[in-house]
């Protein structure tokens, strides 16, 4: 990876106020910025528009490259199901308004016996939510694991290609491939091209069955993944896209936004080619 694929995502350091965290980003070193939206919501109810988000983003010199709030619903009641859908259209509005290009979305799962073929269905719902919001520019990045069905890379980007939308790809994280039943023989080309966004963070040497994908996340290097043959295999067949920390630990979370951006930024720097 280089420098300028670096992003930080803002659930990193989510108690910090808004501006609070893009000055640190800046300081620490990054350029790049994945949202909450709540975070940005937030500060929008508090009487600022989206331009005044927009101005943030210049005065720090910061790009937005995304961002994540919910999943796409694709087993709930019809009107339940529409209404979501159109929560995740605005979403794609506000992102392309701050210049991003990808939304991270998880979903749902058969709330019956019968789920039926539920890739297809999981599918066709995506596509259609994919139609919508590609006036946006914004691809949908499904996350495995954020879901009570799909649950391994491979599933992922099965439903990624049955849309057959260039706007619908998947989320990477090695918390994830960790506590799933990912392997890294699913870290192949085909499934690599589904790849649209990459998030970082390694693992407490613990079973991946007995880990918290998020409370048991470390710092990159601080942990038992070999990040850098994870992150070797997704270059070599063709990921060029960013690589977003993201870290839901309470010990930065009590530090200054400075501090915790800081420390994070220099936990990536052994993974970037010099």
């Amino acid at each position: 990876m280089k420098t300028s694929q670096l992003a930080i995502n803002s659930v990193s350091t989510v108690r910090a106020d808004l501006e609070e965290c893009l000055a640190a980003y800046h300081e620490a070193g990054f350029t790049n910025v994945e949202f909450v939206l709540k975070h940005v919501k937030e500060y929008m109810a508090r009487g600022r528009d989206i331009a005044a988000v927009r101005a943030l983003l210049d005065k720090y010199r910061m790009h937005c490259i995304g961002g994540f709030e919910m999943g796409v619903e694709c087993f709930s009641p019809v009107e339940q199901r529409e209404e979501n859908h159109a929560r995740i259209v605005e979403n794609a509005k506000l992102l392309e308004a701050l210049g991003a290009s990808t939304m991270v979305v998880g979903t749902d799962g058969p709330t019956g016996q019968d789920g039926g073929d539920i890739v297809s269905t999981i599918a066709r719902e995506f596509a259609q939510v994919a139609r919508q919001i590609k006036p946006a520019g914004v691809t949908l990045c499904l996350e495995f694991n954020w879901s009570p069905v799909v649950k391994s890379l491979r599933t992922a980007a099965d439903i990624a290609r049955k849309t057959r939308m260039s706007n619908v790809g998947v989320l990477f994280d090695p918390a994830h491939f960790h506590c799933t039943p990912t392997k890294f023989d699913q870290l192949n080309a085909q499934n690599i091209a589904a790849i649209r966004h990459v998030h970082v963070d390694d693992m407490a040497d613990k079973p991946g069955e007995l880990s918290n994908c998020n409370s048991d996340r470390m710092l990159p290097g601080k942990g038992c993944l070999d990040l850098k043959a994870i992150f070797g295999q997704l270059e070599r067949n063709g990921y060029r896209g960013y690589y977003s920390i993201e870290m839901f630990d309470e010990k930065l979370w009590q530090m200054p936004a400075r501090k915790a951006a800081r420390i994070m930024y220099q936990s990536l720097l052994p993974f970037v080619k010099r």
